[in-house]
């Protein structure tokens, strides 16, 4: 009975009809969010309080489906999203009104959009691919902030005089970088410069070469590289709960046997 009831759960979650319901009821959620922004009439309100019991109720549901349907329940917890839908879920159970946690309950609701990533298996790989970069995009990081640190230290000796709200110290000429960097207006800053030390313009050239060419490229190839070994991980798994060749013929064998025994 239980066995019968896990394998049709089981079914449901992996449903796509299913996952496009949960799917919009995320969307509808993130309405209801947005809606209580505004001013609403009583009877607008009344509806929105409507649309969270019964937000929430489906959540509780469809997170008791797939923890019944799930074939390791012991490990269920260990799985970073699982973890964090249970809490959002939990939490989301709070009474808003007349509660201490009343704050707390409310922020958690916003963090019901994010379930749409726990729920989308190809958002879910793009989240996994850039938090598995996270290390190697740290020494990307570490050698962009080495550089900036030599230009703003060069920048701050050589035209602080020219313009102190820029490069009076090296923490504004980081900051000045930055914007050069992310191209905010900085042919003015380059300009104003060239008019004292016209040869600047190598100055401005190579950092934006080496910062917004070199450095951005790094961290989209780290990060297509990571995303690339998701997918291949993605796909092996996917091929291993597939039922292989073998098993298939194995099981016709004693289908086929079940069969010629009870024409007998």
């Amino acid at each position: 009975m239980y066995q019968s009831i896990k394998m049709n759960l089981n079914a449901l979650k992996n449903n796509k009809i299913f996952e496009l319901i949960v799917v919009s009821v995320i969307i509808i959620s993130a309405l209801e969010i947005g809606a209580k922004t505004f001013q609403l009439t009583d009877s607008a309100v009344s509806l929105t309080e409507i649309l969270d019991v019964f937000i929430t109720v489906f959540f509780l549901f469809e997170l008791t489906i797939r923890f019944i349907g799930d074939d390791d329940k012991r490990s269920f917890l260990k799985k970073g999203w699982n973890v964090f839908d249970t809490l959002v879920v939990m939490i989301s159970l709070i009474p808003i009104d007349n509660s201490e946690m009343a704050l707390l309950a409310r922020l958690v609701r916003i963090f019901r959009v994010l379930r749409m990533i726990s729920v989308v298996p190809e958002l879910r790989i793009l989240i996994n691919s850039l938090i598995k970069a996270l290390p190697q995009l740290g020494y990307v990081v570490l050698l962009m902030f080495i550089i900036f640190y030599i230009y703003a230290a060069f920048g701050s000796f050589m035209f602080s005089q020219i313009n102190p709200k820029l490069w009076g110290d090296i923490a504004i000429s980081m900051l000045t970088l930055f914007r050069v960097m992310t191209f905010e207006d900085w042919t003015d800053i380059q300009y104003e410069t060239m008019e004292v030390y016209p040869y600047s313009l190598i100055f401005y050239l190579t950092f934006i070469f080496f910062t917004a060419f070199a450095f951005l490229n790094m961290v989209i190839g780290i990060v297509v590289n990571v995303m690339e070994e998701e997918h291949q991980a993605a796909r092996a798994e996917k091929v291993e709960k597939q039922p292989t060749l073998i098993e298939l013929q194995q099981e016709l064998k004693e289908i086929k046997a079940l069969l010629m025994a009870q024409n007998k």
